[in-house]
């Protein structure tokens, strides 16, 4: 019965966020059909606050998935891109996308999608003051000479592809085609963690009483739990090996469980820090550089969760309705049955664009190595 209860739990989570989950990835496409990746490099040169808020805007244009964000900064890097602006570009990657909004206000409430694109800003500030403060450029050579090792890490196919237009229009034949590449190849590149992430969150919301996490984040202890919160979010995090948007699921757990709300920001954000990806990083960049990027993001991580909860207290934005949508017993007519029936349908005029226009050999080379998937994808109509 435990089984069946996890499953269960799964199930209604999965019911309750698809249409999102749809739209958002929808809009994440259009975007990201309309942004060219080879105009990426020239303008993150350097560290300079210009440099950093246009890897920052570029990056939430640019695929949602975890590991394509680590290997695409990777690449850019390896290019010429600044460290620094390379990993700013790797947060809002993952940090600072729609689809992520609209999972985070569906389950959570709108307050935490304001607090995804306020702390992703802070997040990226304090990375930067860090890394002008520790990073020595011996280390960075160091990295590069790694980098071009050119050793695989995880979806290098996939960060190797421009799916973008190339002069034509967005409402046009190749438009669409555009789109609809962007689209199933995001959800090819996620699918597998939002399903680990679903059960997990399934798992702990069937099995694990409130009363266990009511304790573990000091719930009956507000100043301490606001303390406590932001720090044990990203280890949850870490341990949980989910990334991508597929950690919000858990979130919804979490913040009903009674951990705090900068707890909640701070652990949504570490999706970079998960034990798979600084295995990656170690292939990348090298230990050394892996170690540094691990403190560095954990330091982030925890002070743009302090300063949510700071900035939402004072302004009194901080919600304080614990009952997130995580549950819903079975399936009705209501609502979100409808809109999950209208955008399955959106999803499946995509997928046949998708599979009529070539898309099958795109999915072959998802996995690919780094250097051998770097090409363009001009679409026809």
């Amino acid at each position: 019965m435990f089984i069946v209860d996890a499953l269960a739990m799964a199930g209604s989570m999965t019911w309750e966020i698809l249409w999102a989950l749809i739209l958002g990835f929808a809009l994440s496409a259009v975007v990201q059909a309309v942004v060219r990746r080879s105009t990426v490099v020239r303008l993150i040169g350097t560290d300079s606050p210009r440099s950093l808020a246009i890897a920052a805007g570029l990056g939430a244009a640019s695929s949602s998935c975890s590991y394509a964000a680590v290997a695409l900064a990777r690449a850019l890097f390896r290019k010429g891109a600044n460290f620094t602006a390379a990993m700013a570009f790797e947060i809002a990657s993952t940090n600072l996308v729609v689809e992520l909004g609209v999972i985070l206000a569906l389950l959570l409430g709108w307050q935490f999608t304001v607090a995804e694109f306020v702390g992703g800003p802070i997040m990226i500030v304090l990375l930067a003051l860090l890394f002008r403060l520790f990073l020595r450029s011996k280390l960075v050579t160091a990295a590069r000479t790694q980098a071009d090792k050119g050793i695989a890490g995880s979806m290098e196919g996939h960060a190797a592809m421009d799916m973008s237009l190339n002069g034509q229009k967005l409402l046009s034949p190749q438009g669409f085609t555009a789109v609809s590449h962007v689209f199933v190849m995001e959800w090819a590149a996620i699918l597998r963690d939002l399903v680990i992430g679903l059960l997990i969150a399934g798992a702990v919301a069937a099995w694990v009483p409130d009363s266990f996490w009511q304790g573990f984040f000091l719930a009956d202890h507000p100043v301490l739990g606001a303390i406590w919160g932001p720090i044990v979010g990203p280890i949850v995090a870490v341990l949980s090996f989910v990334c991508s948007i597929g950690n919000v699921p858990l979130a919804a757990v979490l913040w009903s469980g009674g951990i705090s709300f900068g707890g909640v920001v701070a652990f949504v954000f570490a999706d970079l820090m998960i034990l798979p990806i600084l295995n990656i990083y170690r292939k990348y960049y090298g230990t050394r550089m892996a170690l540094f990027v691990f403190g560095t993001f954990f330091a982030a991580t925890v002070g743009a969760g302090y300063l949510v909860e700071l900035l939402f207290g004072v302004t009194g934005l901080t919600p304080t309705d614990r009952s997130a949508r995580i549950v819903e017993a079975g399936i009705s007519w209501n609502y979100t049955t409808w809109l999950n029936i209208v955008f399955l349908l959106l999803g499946l005029v995509l997928v046949l664009r998708f599979f009529r226009s070539g898309g099958r050999d795109m999915l072959k080379m998802m996995g690919g190595a780094p250097d051998a998937g770097e090409h363009d994808h001009h679409h026809m109509g």
